[in-house]
């Protein structure tokens, strides 16, 4: 009787496995599947422009969007199980089909015990696809991207700062606009083609690129501008440089043919981009690293030596008291004349003014070092802390079904975005003060799942024991009972 009743316990507890699997494992499929799509969907649409009418071949933007599905996949994970997490139990405690196991002697962890493995599963899953399927997506999709604009050199023009990428010009304007993006506005040109810096310089208010397929240059027509260029002779030196002659005029249409041939010679396949953070796996991170903070090192140590000889500390020495004149003032500018003073003033302001300058200048290369510094750092840490997401929204989402007893795509759907956006919120924030050295990058990386634990534990402590998501009646009992505490007791009359 006794291995009979083990034996049942033992196929029913199986069974109740399966069931509970193949209850999670469906709507799991599916939300993945759906989130997928509408995050594939949402990048082509932002890279759209980009594409359309281009002259780019199918096959190319089929392997973009193979690219960004392997891109968008450990996305799309975490939140797929946290809304089948919700969807599942949810409509289980709707039916309660959790009701009669318990009836059956059968706990809440003991139902949910195949899933937490399968969230375990799924975040070493989320964990290696991190690792080792997203740098290489990022790699192959960037070289891609650039190698279409090289093949479209209007493509690679950016508003706002001097685009380098077409050679021998420099090439800067305030705007882009029209139904082809080929219209500029406020164009600046260097003309670097004569190899002598920056002699021939070309302004124009507005700018028009004209680029046929197949041909080896490209027009850019600049209308209403002016034209400046510094004439000099080869070997010549800066005195005789001085005296040469420039020409400039003003013009109402200039034409200008680029020779872009080069950039035909590159494959779309090619590979020109391959160092950066997000392209490598975890191995060649750490790799990386120390080569990347001993070269911030030298520069900063570099930095305070410059700003060390600057203000010529190294001049400065301690006497002893004994070698001290005792009719010298201890105010130092008090021991010399008006015009002394002046001149000892002068040169101090001259010499903090050349500091300070030399800090302003030095200050964004500084901070963009450390912030290439920060990046490999943050991507180091959050390669790991973002692949446990899944583990983490699991016991989020898990015993918040068990507690709204809700199933089907409405509530849990609005749960899931929700609780999503306040993880992604919080990763995003931590990453951001990581990057500006607000914060460590250790910090930066786990800030969302330091948040985040202590709901998770909550949640989990409440659908344990049975409890409701706001137990609002035993809340207002304490209140009143903690006020009954503090009247006074009235004393029984006999």
């Amino acid at each position: 009787m006794f291995i009979t009743t083990i034996l049942t316990t033992f196929v029913l507890v199986k069974t109740l496995d399966k069931y509970i699997l193949k209850s999670f494992l469906v709507p799991f499929l599916a939300t993945f599947f759906i989130i997928l799509f509408v995050l594939v969907m949402q990048t082509l649409w932002l890279a759209f422009d980009d594409f359309a009418g281009k002259g780019i071949s199918l096959i190319f933007i089929l392997k973009f969007l193979w690219y960004t599905t392997l891109l968008v996949a450990p996305q799309a994970l975490p939140i797929g199980i946290l809304l089948s997490s919700i969807m599942t139990l949810g409509s289980l405690s709707e039916n309660y089909e959790f009701a009669a196991a318990k009836s059956a002697g059968i706990s809440l962890q003991r139902m949910v015990r195949p899933l937490v493995f399968f969230a375990i599963f799924m975040s070493a899953v989320n964990f290696m696809f991190l690792n080792y399927v997203y740098p290489y997506a990022i790699l192959k999709q960037i070289n891609l991207k650039m190698n279409i604009k090289k093949k479209q050199p209007a493509l690679a023009l950016v508003p706002g700062s001097f685009n380098t990428e077409i050679p021998n010009y420099q090439i800067k304007f305030d705007e882009k606009y029209g139904e082809e993006d080929n219209l500029l506005k406020n164009v600046l040109i260097y003309d670097l083609s004569a190899k002598r810096g920056n002699n021939k310089i070309i302004s124009a208010k507005k700018g028009e690129l004209v680029s046929e397929e197949g041909s080896r240059y490209m027009t850019l027509i600049l209308k209403n501008g002016h034209f400046f260029e510094h004439h000099e002779k080869n070997n010549s030196s800066y005195k005789q440089r001085q005296k040469m002659p420039a020409s400039y005029a003003d013009f109402d249409e200039y034409t200008i043919n680029i020779d872009i041939s080069s950039f035909a010679k590159d494959d779309l396949d090619d590979l020109n981009y391959t160092r950066n953070f997000n392209m490598l796996s975890l191995k060649q991170l750490k790799d990386t690293l120390p080569t990347i903070k001993l070269n911030y090192d030298e520069y900063v140590k570099a930095r305070a030596k410059n700003l060390f000889l600057n203000v010529n500390a190294k001049d400065l020495y301690k006497y002893p008291d004994s070698l001290i004149n005792s009719k010298l003032s201890l105010n130092l500018l008090d021991n010399f004349d008006l015009n002394q003073k002046r001149n000892i003033v002068n040169t101090a302001i001259s010499k903090v003014d050349r500091t300070l300058n030399n800090i302003k200048s030095n200050k964004d290369s500084f901070k963009h070092k450390r912030k290439v510094l920060n990046l490999y750092d943050i991507e180091f840490y959050n390669r790991v802390a973002f692949s446990l997401s899944c583990l983490l929204l699991f016991f989020i989402g898990a015993p918040l079904g068990s507690i709204i007893r809700k199933g089907g795509m409405g509530l849990p759907m609005i749960l899931a975005i929700s609780i999503y956006v306040l993880y992604f919120f919080t990763n995003t924030f931590g990453r951001n003060l990581a990057e500006e050295s607000s914060v460590t990058a250790l910090l930066g990386s786990w800030m969302a799942i330091i948040l985040m634990l202590p709901l998770a534990l909550i949640l989990t402590t409440r659908a344990t024991k049975d409890k409701g998501l706001f137990d609002i009646n035993g809340f207002f009992k304490k209140l009143i009972d903690k006020f009954k505490n503090l009247l006074p007791k009235k004393e029984k009359t006999t």
